[in-house]
This record gives structure tokens, sequence and C-alpha cells, in this order.
């Protein structure tokens, strides 16, 4: 900018009143400043004018694109299902999967609905380790020492303690998924996610009925299914007796029993919900602080969905110290790996996915089981 010429009066004309001169001259000295300043002024307006705009709800107000012709087509399916034109089902045909089904474009949605998958979280209550090799092995003492009661001049008893060991294998579960490339193409990622989504679901879901009901043959063994877990028998084939609950509670040594843990399904829980003491108090006692589980006779209860339901001859409670009484060992964390040269010809993306887990009772002693009449 150029600088400022400092304001001068002059005054030439004595007939010519001085202060309407000093007027004139301010008047066109402000309209010099104003014209000066004008595009500053106007910037300044816009950018209020775009802050105002950015700082409401929804502010982006380009207009819509028009729709695509498979979003119209898209549309069309909805409305007339396979009934709808060939014209307008043409543009679908991209995206068509091997059950007839459409991927609906990108403006309906891109969130897939799934079914709810549930699974026992035995994890949570187990002692879980990392192992390196195909198997652990744990010594085990099997038996005490016999110290006896002796006089003053007699010699002592030699005593033979018993060892053997615990042996808990990593099992291998896997599997793969075909997915055709188009579908990988049209749903950009997506469709991919889902799959391994899926399969952290399955192998999940697998893995915690295993490590209830497992019977040790190529998959982890349930504490369910360990026979060297004493049960203790309800007295009733379909109802539910506090008092043997109360027997299954305390039939375990203190020291297991202070850090026991009930296990159940929601029905069973459900049905145990309802049962009172002999004073008539609920034997459930609801968590009175935040963060805090549930409680049976005093300890927490924790829901197994793979559990069996009250029924004949069926196990539908355990209580225990499951991180005493049970392993978890990881071997392999869940290894995907993706390969789209095998079946490439074919247009189809094969996933693999492989898991290695074990499970095992380690200590039969730290747990009971409840099991319920024949008849």
């Amino acid at each position: 900018m150029t600088a400022q010429t400092p304001f001068v009066l002059e005054t030439k004309n004595d007939d010519v009143d001085p202060v309407e001169e000093i007027k004139t001259a301010l008047a066109g000295l402000t309209e010099d400043v104003a014209t000066k300043t004008a595009p500053v002024t106007d910037l300044a307006t816009r950018l209020e004018a775009i802050e105002t705009k950015l700082s409401r709800p929804n502010g982006n107000t380009e207009k819509a694109k028009d729709p695509t012709d498979e979003t119209k087509a898209f549309a069309t399916y909805l409305r007339h299902g396979s009934g709808a034109p060939a014209e307008e089902l043409k543009a679908l045909t991209v995206a068509n999967d091997e059950q007839g089904g459409y991927l609906a474009p990108e403006e309906m949605s891109d969130e897939f609905i799934r079914n709810l998958v549930e699974f026992s979280p035995v994890r949570s209550v187990a002692s879980v380790r990392n192992i390196g090799g195909q198997s652990v092995k744990y010594p085990k003492r099997t038996g005490v020492t016999n110290a006896q009661w002796e006089s003053e001049a007699e010699d002592s008893q030699e005593s033979t303690p018993t060892f053997g060991q615990v042996e808990v294998p990593a099992r291998k579960l896997m599997t793969y998924v075909d997915i055709s490339n188009e579908l990988l193409a049209d749903s950009a990622g997506t469709a991919e996610q889902e799959v391994r989504l899926a399969l952290a679901e399955d192998f999940g879901k697998k893995e915690g009925t295993s490590f209830v009901n497992g019977d040790g043959t190529n998959q982890p063994e349930g504490f369910m299914d360990n026979a060297d877990v004493a049960e203790v028998l309800n007295g009733h084939a379909t109802v539910l007796d506090a008092d043997q609950l109360i027997s299954l509670m305390y039939d375990l040594p203190a020291a297991y029993r202070n850090n026991g843990t009930w296990a159940m399904n929601g029905t069973t829980l459900a049905t145990l919900r309802k049962l009172k003491d002999g004073n008539g108090q609920y034997l459930w006692q609801p968590s009175l602080q935040a963060g805090q589980p549930e409680t049976i006779l005093g300890r927490p209860v924790i829901e197994m969905v793979d559990m069996d339901d009250v029924a004949a001859d069926a196990f539908p409670i355990a209580f225990g110290d499951f991180n005493r009484g049970y392993r978890v060992v990881d071997r392999l964390a869940m290894s995907i790996l993706v390969n789209p040269y095998l079946l490439a010809t074919k247009g189809v993306t094969r996933i693999h996915a492989t898991r290695r887990v074990g499970g095992k009772v380690i200590q039969a002693a730290a747990l009971r089981k409840l099991k319920m009449a024949t008849s």
C-alpha cells in the first residue's frame, strides 16, 4: 500500500467558512478510506458467513447427486422383487451372488445385519497360558507324605509321595471361505471384513462349547465332560433343590469354595432366581454395586450358554474355582490366509482360517457339578 499523504487544510478564500471546508475535506477522506478497505470488509463478511454455515448441524448443503443406475435398479428390485423389468435388473448383475441376492447400493446402507453369536466366557474365569509347542505338561502331585507319631527313641518312617503329570495339548480348529472377487470389489472391502468377523465369532463359539462340553478328542476337554470332577445329586429330575445347591457349594474344600464361581445358562439362572431358602430369602442376590457380579449364596455367577438346561439326567450347574481347576492354552491366535490364486480362473478368492488352542481340567478337586435325577 502507498503511504498516506498527511491531511493539510489550505484556505485560499477568506469568504469560505473554515468549518464547512473542514467538513468537506473529512468527508472526502472518509470516502477514500472506505474505498480502499472495501475488499478487506468483503473478505471478512464472506469468512463470517462460511463460519456460520459450518457451525450449523448438517451444515453441508451441497446438492444431492442424482441416483445412479444401480440405485434406481435396486429400488425397483425392492418394490417388485424378481418380477422387476429385465433392463432394471441388468444394473445389479455385477453384485449378484450365488444365492441370487443383491448387495445394497452405497447410498442405501453399508451396514451388515448380523445374528447375535453367544458363547460361553470360560476364559474370563479359567487360567490362560501361551505355549510355544504342541502341548504343555504340568507336573502333578497325586499323594502326600505319611508322617507318623513316634516315641522318643523310635526312628521316623519313610514316606513316598506320588507324582504324575497333566498334559494339555493344543488342538487345531480350521475352516475356509470362498468369496467371489466381484463381491469383494463391489463391497469396497466390507465383505472381507464381514467374513473375518464371522470366522472370529464362529471360532469363539466353537472354543467356548469345547471348554464346557468337549470330549478331548481332537478338541479341548470340557470341565463338564471330565469324569474326575465330582458330582452332587439334585434328587429330582426337573426341579432344582435349594438344599442341594448348598450341599454342592460346601462339598468343596474351603480354599476352593472361597474363590468359587457358579456357572449355568440363562434358562437355569432364571429358574434359580426364584428359589428361596428355609427363611424365605432368595438364594440369588442382585449386585448392589456397579461393576460387581450378581451372587448366589454369596458367590458370583457367570452365564454360560453351553451348559445343560434343567432336565432329567442333565448337568445344569457347575461350581468351583475355575482359575485353579481349568487351564486354557493358546498356541496360535486365529490366523487368516487370503489366497486369491487357487481359484483365480473362477473369479473366487479363498480365505483360510486356523486356530490352535487347548483346554483341560488340571485340578478336578477344585470343581463340582450338579446332576439331575434320572426320573
